[in-house]
């Protein structure tokens, strides 16, 4: 029998390191942004082009390589940064493994031009799919400038599966602003399509979130210092009103590196303790400097999931850091007994205080008719005798409703006019051949709007009201190809918007909504993330605004009804195609059945 087991060509062996290290276009920038800072660039632009696909450039003015570290920089595991295994636990670089350049010329086509300042002609390489296509001389400027084109142009099956450009465009924003919020001494600019998204001038900490993030977030922060031998922990924390739900931005950057780590948003959370909502969740931008030899950054390949040696001790000090600084800018209330307040008493007794006296009358029976007070009288009139007549008009009810509308529902609706009533101010409840039927409300109204929005776009149809004072809303640069993507479809549920410098003007806004209620929809619109493929994302983009907007409209429970509400939304609902079950899956109405009621006696 032959040998089965043979070594793995390294085209191969490099596309299966590359679905590790690049997972979609953001991956490309997050490695060539690392790349150019590791070079020492003062200045880095980033060029895309449809969202990454066609094109990823990144141009840097860093120290640049001769022609053989240019050729070596493409070789699997090269690297400048570490010679021995204990390199490992002093790094102050970004990269190290070596894998980045690999991986990237391993599924796409790669041009770079490069020259250090000491040499008069650079090097330009060209690879695509591993393999050298041409290497020549060429003048170019200092620095590196390193072209990705046609990205899984030779992995089909991975660029099946990239999402919308929409959302690639927005992961890559989102990676520039990983970086560029750790590196505000460095210029950045990124450019989409031929238009600037980004062009960030060298400034401090603070202005950098500014300039990323928004004048009005960077106005609701609260600057975070502590030092000690174990860590420096520096930054910003939002005060507790500028808290959101979905859209908050919590980022934590250790050594001049982003990083996930939950145990630590903990740690920020619970000095937050009680001063939030359940579901929110504040910004905080939070900056750790340790020894690198306490730090383990080896443990993922995008080297966001960090191990820490006094990890424990970290988390009690950012908790008491952050909380310190919230009582600083007087968010917590001071609490001191030694300010001089003295606590008065009022109460001064004037006379001794007796105990109050009961008194019943023992012969008092509540049962017994009494000639002067009856209380049973007033009940036993107001309960007919006949009270069977009471369901005598269900059956000429019954016929009134449409044949097509049984059959579309499956359930036994009792009538086009049926006796409603509320249930404790959630459930809207009538009675049907198969027992009781209860409605949740909050539910049903909630359908009912979706269908009409989805409509109102297929149609558009839009009802808007013209704002008298025009609401500006600032708007962060990585919503800006959402918005665009979103805007027709805006427009078809009746909100009318304007691009300005910064932000958002908007004229009009849906005739069901209140200014504060537009507000609020539009902000959930366009920083909850869209996430299908670009085939479907039509599709989605209408469900998505469809589904918030008939959120925020509906009546909510613990709202009281009345008579006229309640019937508007069962008689709505049943002209539905779908009146079981909201858009997003959950049940509207169950009956309780005539069994089980009876069982109960």
């Amino acid at each position: 029998m032959s040998d089965i087991i043979h070594l793995l060509p390294d085209s191969i062996a490099n596309q299966i390191a590359a679905g590790e290290v690049i997972q979609r276009p953001a991956s490309v920038v997050k490695e060539l942004m690392e790349n150019a800072i590791d070079a020492g660039a003062l200045r880095v632009q980033v060029i895309i082009k449809d969202a990454g696909r066609t094109l990823i450039q990144v141009i840097d003015d860093g120290k640049g390589m001769s022609e053989t570290d240019a050729r070596l920089a493409f070789e699997r595991h090269a690297t400048s940064k570490i010679d021995k295994a204990d390199d490992l636990f002093s790094l102050r670089t970004m990269g190290f493994r070596g894998e980045a350049l690999p991986s990237i010329v391993a599924v796409a086509q790669v041009e770079i031009k490069t020259r250090r300042p000491e040499d008069e002609i650079g090097t330009f390489i060209s690879i695509a799919g591993s393999e050298i296509q041409e290497q020549s001389h060429v003048s170019t400027s200092v620095g590196t400038d390193i072209a990705v084109k046609n990205l899984f142009f030779n992995v089909p099956a991975r660029r099946k599966f990239l999402k919308a450009n929409a959302t690639e465009l927005r992961q890559i924003m989102i990676c520039f602003q990983r970086i560029a919020l750790v590196y505000p001494e460095i210029e950045f600019e990124l450019f989409h399509n031929g238009a600037v998204v980004y062009s960030l001038k060298p400034s401090n900490l603070h202005q950098r979130i500014d300039a990323v993030m928004g004048k009005k977030m960077g106005a609701q922060l609260l600057e975070v210092k502590e030092e000690n031998e174990v860590a420096k922990i520096y930054g910003f924390v939002g005060t507790p009103d500028s808290a959101k739900k979905k859209e908050a931005q919590t980022f934590f950057f250790v050594n001049g590196r982003y990083m996930n780590h939950s145990y630590f948003h903990k740690a920020v959370m619970t000095a937050y303790d009680r001063m939030l909502p359940a579901d929110c969740r504040p910004n905080y931008f939070l900056y750790f400097d340790v020894d690198p030899a306490t730090i383990d950054v080896n443990v993922h390949p995008t080297k966001t999931e960090i191990k820490f040696e006094n990890e424990n001790f970290i988390w009690s000090i950012l908790q008491a850091t952050v909380k310190e600084t919230l009582g600083k800018f007087n968010i917590l209330p001071p609490l001191s007994f030694d300010s001089g307040v003295k606590i008065i008493n009022d109460f001064v007794p004037t006379s001794e205080i007796v105990e109050p006296k009961i008194r019943t009358n023992p012969n008092y029976n509540p049962f017994k008719q009494s000639s002067s007070r009856d209380f049973a009288a007033p009940l036993q009139k107001h309960i007919p005798n006949d009270w069977e007549k009471l369901y005598s008009s269900f059956e000429n009810e019954l016929e009134e409703i449409p044949q097509e509308q049984v059959t579309q529902l499956q359930l036994d609706i009792p009538s086009a006019k049926p006796k409603l009533f509320q249930f404790q101010k959630k459930y809207i409840v009538t009675s049907t051949e198969a027992g009781l039927m209860f409605i949740d409300q909050n539910r049903a109204h909630t359908r009912i709007l979706y269908e009409r929005n989805m409509r109102m776009m297929r149609e558009k149809t839009s009802r808007s009201q013209t704002l008298l004072f025009p609401e500006t809303m600032d708007l962060e640069p990585s919503l800006l190809p959402l918005l665009h993507c979103l805007n027709e479809d805006l427009r078809n549920v009746g909100f009318v918007l304007e691009e300005i410098d910064g932000g958002l003007e908007i004229s009009a806004i849906p005739a069901e909504l209140s200014a504060n209620s537009a507000m609020d929809v539009l902000t959930k619109i366009l920083n909850e993330e869209i996430d299908l493929d670009a085939e479907n994302i039509r599709a989605d983009i209408h469900e998505h605004i469809a589904l918030t907007l008939a959120h925020t409209e509906s009546v909510k429970n613990g709202t009281e009804l009345s008579e006229t509400e309640m019937n508007e939304i069962y008689k709505s609902l049943f002209l539905l195609e779908n009146s079981s079950y909201t858009p997003d899956g959950k049940p509207i109405m169950t009956i309780v059945g005539i069994d089980e009621i009876e069982r109960r006696f």
